[in-house]
C-alpha cells in the first residue's frame, strides 16, 4: 500500500467512526487568530453543585489492543458528582497541550490560543467533598480521536441533577489526553489502516465494565464506591461511543440503560441481547432519519424489545450533542454547514439525555418522551 493510499484510508476511516464525513470541530477557520475570550461551559440545570475527581485507572489483566507492549489498559476518567457545597477550586476543563493536540489535529494552532480553550469555565469544583447519599452511576464515552471533556457538559448537568458520572478516556484512541507525569500518548487507532470499528466496539465495552468494576468497589475508589447504587447504572456514548454503550449493555447486565448520541453500532446484531432494558437513539436527522438506509439505525432499533426511542433532530451535526458548537459560537467560529445553533443543541441534548436517566435510573415521571412536543420542535420520533 503506497503512503497515499494509507493517508487516504486512515482519512476515510477515521470519518467513517466519528459518524460524520466532514465536520469541522470548532467551525471554519477564519485567517486571522481569535482574540483571547472567556468561555464558559453552560451552566446546569440541577440544583446541586457539582464535585469532580480524575483517576487513573489500569485494568492488568487486559493488553492494550493498540500498544501490546504497553501495562495493561490504561483509562482517565472524570468522576463528577453532587458536592457538599459550591466553594471550593474550580475544575480545569483541559490541560493546554491537551487542548493543543486538538487544535492541532482541526488546523486551528494559531488561530485559538490553547490557553483559552484550556481555561474553558466548567461549573465544577476540583475535588470538593461529595454530598452524602446513594447516587445512580452513568458512565459516558467520547467520539473516536476526542476526549472525553467533549461531554463535560452533559456529565455536569447529569451530576446536578442527582447522577454519579464517570467521562472515560480509552488510551490512545485521543489525540489529546493527559496521563499521570505529563504523557501525552499519540491516537495509535486514529493512525492504524487496519482496524476495524468492531475493534474499537468491543474494546470500549470492556473498558467500561472495568470502569464498573473499579468505581463500585471500596477498596479502589473508596469513599465514591460508597455513593454508587450498584442496581442503578446506565452508559451513554457519543459517535463510536454510542455504539459502545449499547455493546456495554449487552456484555454486562450491570447495566440497566443506555444512550447512543449520533453514533452508527457498526458490530453485527447490535441490539441483540439486552432483553428488555431500555435504549435511545438520538442523532442528526440527516444521517440517522429513517430515510436514510446507509446507516444501522433502523435494523438495530427493531432488535430492541424493551422501552426504546429512536429521535432525530433537524438541522444538527454531527457534534451538536457534545460542547463543541457552544463553545465554537462563543470563539465566533459557528460551522456554517450546521443550521442549529450551539446553544439550541446543547439543550435538546440536556433535556433528553436528562430525561432518560431521570426516568430509567431515578424513576422520575418524564412527558418530554412520549412524544413530539411544541418546546421542542426539532425533535423527531420515529417507530414510536
Amino acid at each position: 500500500m503506497t503512503g497515499r493510499s494509507r493517508t487516504s484510508r486512515r482519512t476515510v476511516l477515521t470519518a467513517l467512526l466519528a459518524g460524520a464525513v466532514s465536520v469541522p470541530l470548532l467551525g471554519a477557520a477564519p485567517a486571522s487568530s481569535v482574540p483571547a475570550t472567556a468561555l464558559e461551559l453552560p451552566r446546569p440545570t440541577g440544583h446541586r453543585p457539582v464535585g469532580r475527581r480524575t483517576l487513573h485507572l489500569v485494568d492488568r489483566r487486559r493488553g492494550d489492543p493498540w500498544v501490546p507492549a504497553a501495562r495493561g489498559r490504561e483509562l482517565m476518567v472524570s468522576v463528577f458528582y453532587p458536592a457538599r457545597s459550591s466553594e471550593g477550586r474550580p475544575a480545569a476543563y483541559m490541560t493546554e497541550s491537551e487542548a493543543q493536540r486538538l487544535l492541532e489535529l482541526k488546523g486551528l494552532a494559531g488561530v485559538v490560543p490553547a490557553a483559552t480553550v484550556a481555561g474553558t469555565r466548567t461549573h465544577a469544583q476540583a475535588d470538593a467533598p461529595p454530598a452524602p447519599g446513594r447516587l445512580p452511576l452513568v458512565l459516558l464515552s467520547p467520539g473516536f480521536s476526542v476526549s472525553r471533556t467533549t461531554l463535560t457538559a452533559l456529565a455536569g448537568e447529569l451530576a446536578a441533577r442527582g447522577h454519579l458520572v464517570a467521562a472515560v478516556d480509552h488510551a490512545y484512541e485521543s489525540v489529546g489526553t493527559e496521563f499521570p507525569g505529563g504523557r501525552l500518548p499519540p491516537c495509535v487507532a486514529c493512525d492504524r489502516v487496519d482496524v476495524d470499528e468492531a475493534t474499537v466496539v468491543r474494546g470500549r465495552a470492556a473498558d467500561l465494565s472495568f470502569v464498573i468494576d473499579e468505581l463500585t468497589d471500596r477498596r479502589s475508589t473508596g469513599g465514591l464506591a460508597r455513593l454508587i447504587d450498584p442496581g442503578r447504572i446506565g452508559v451513554a456514548g457519543h459517535s463510536i461511543g454510542g455504539a459502545a454503550a449499547l455493546a456495554t449493555m449487552a456484555a454486562d447486565r450491570r447495566v440497566r440503560a443506555g444512550v447512543n448520541l449520533d453514533g452508527g453500532f457498526f458490530v453485527p446484531d447490535a441490539g441483540h441481547g439486552i432483553g428488555g432494558r431500555p435504549f435511545m437513539m438520538i442523532g442528526a436527522e440527516a444521517v440517522h432519519g429513517p430515510g436514510n438506509t446507509a446507516n444501522d439505525w433502523a435494523e438495530t432499533y427493531d432488535r430492541l424489545h424493551g422501552w426504546k426511542r429512536w429521535l432525530t433532530v433537524s438541522g444538527a451535526g454531527h457534534f451538536s450533542f457534545t460542547d463543541i458548537p457552544w463553545l465554537a459560537e462563543q470563539l465566533g467560529l459557528p460551522d456554517p454547514q450546521v443550521p442549529l445553533s450551539g446553544e439550541r443543541g446543547w439543550c435538546i441534548t440536556r433535556d433528553y439525555v436528562g430525561a432518560f436517566f431521570d426516568l430509567h435510573l431515578r424513576g422520575i415521571s418524564q412527558p418530554l418522551l412520549h412524544g413530539p412536543t411544541s418546546s421542542h420542535p426539532e425533535v423527531g420520533f420515529h417507530r414510536p
